[in-house]
């Protein structure tokens, strides 16, 4: 198959591209700035059609990952390129797929868990999760990134590609042992002693390893019947507290400070990022995925954990 991935230059695009290589598939990144990769990489604005169409024309599946990271502060501008680089980037893709004389069979559109609502009290499935912004006393930040997700989604619904089937997918943390990736963070602070528990530690984190996301995203593209939103992530979210424990034990670090919320503020602001990336309660589950019949190599993560600490040490 050929395979074209726009905004597959980040860690998560990298996994994706590296496993269909190694599955003897053609694979194009396009990216705004010029990069060496094993793949071929094609030069896109990620606003406005220009050449990089001709590529989508005539590929088998589309994998759109575009958009600003949003581990930074929420200041104005940061703001701004969070949410029109998602939305503007799904507008010309799909503007690119509805021009294709031979369109794409597949676009897979990435999106995020965070859509779904803060709770503790049940899990948000893919059929009767709650989407988010109206919990009581929900920070103004949190809704902010409901919009975004909500925005992204609704660009890639609003696209006329009749021949294309879509899929949103709403992923949890996809970890990797790659430098500068998630994993690499948690790990570094449990490192350093730090791995402690998050403010009160209830909240959930929902994750997924980088080999069941990559054979959930091979899933998606044979199976013709699953489209519209779809949870990717581990049927077992786990409260910070566990999975930070859990995380230190496969590390072999015996303790970790905790922080208090106030504590995770000035850390936050010291790292330009934001609280919500640590205190808010992702609790995620897969339920469109396993019930078609999908099964996890990593469905615990003591598992996952155990693994993926064992490659990042051999990686270092």
């Amino acid at each position: 198959m050929k395979i074209v991935i726009p905004g597959g230059s980040g860690q998560v695009g990298t996994v994706l591209a590296r496993a269909f290589q190694n599955d003897g598939h053609e694979v194009v990144v396009l990216s705004r700035g010029a990069s060496k990769a094993p793949w071929r990489v094609v030069k896109w604005d990620a606003k406005t059609i220009g050449d990089w169409a001709g590529e989508i024309d005539g590929a088998d599946v589309v994998v759109n990952l575009a958009g600003r990271s949003v581990n930074c502060r929420y200041n104005p501008e940061n703001r701004r390129q969070m949410m029109d680089s998602r939305v503007d980037s799904t507008r010309v893709v799909g503007e690119a797929i509805a021009n294709a004389t031979k369109p794409p069979r597949v676009w897979l559109q990435s999106s995020t868990a965070t859509i779904y609502a803060h709770r503790f009290d049940a899990a948000n499935d893919d059929v009767t999760g709650i989407v988010g912004g109206n919990e009581p006393d929900v920070p103004e930040s949190w809704k902010f990134s409901i919009d975004i997700a909500t925005s992204w989604e609704r660009a890639a619904n609003e696209a006329e590609t009749p021949n294309t089937r879509k899929v949103l997918l709403r992923s949890a943390l996809i970890l990797s042992p790659d430098p500068g990736g998630i994993f690499d963070t948690l790990l570094k602070l449990v490192r350093f002693g730090l791995g402690g528990t998050a403010a009160s530690g209830k909240q959930y984190i929902s994750w997924i390893h980088e080999r069941d996301f990559v054979r959930a995203v091979n899933w998606l593209i044979e199976h013709e019947e699953l489209s519209g939103p779809i949870n990717i992530a581990s049927p077992n979210p786990l409260p910070n507290r566990e999975f930070m424990r859990v995380l230190r034990e496969a590390y072999g670090m015996p303790f970790g400070l905790p922080a208090f919320e106030w504590q995770l503020a000035v850390g936050a602001f010291l790292m330009r990022s934001e609280t919500e990336l640590m205190l808010k309660s992702r609790r995620l589950v897969p339920r469109l995925l396993t019930d078609s019949g999908f099964e996890f190599e990593f469905p615990d993560w003591k598992d996952a954990a155990a693994d993926l600490c064992e490659r990042w040490r051999k990686k270092n």
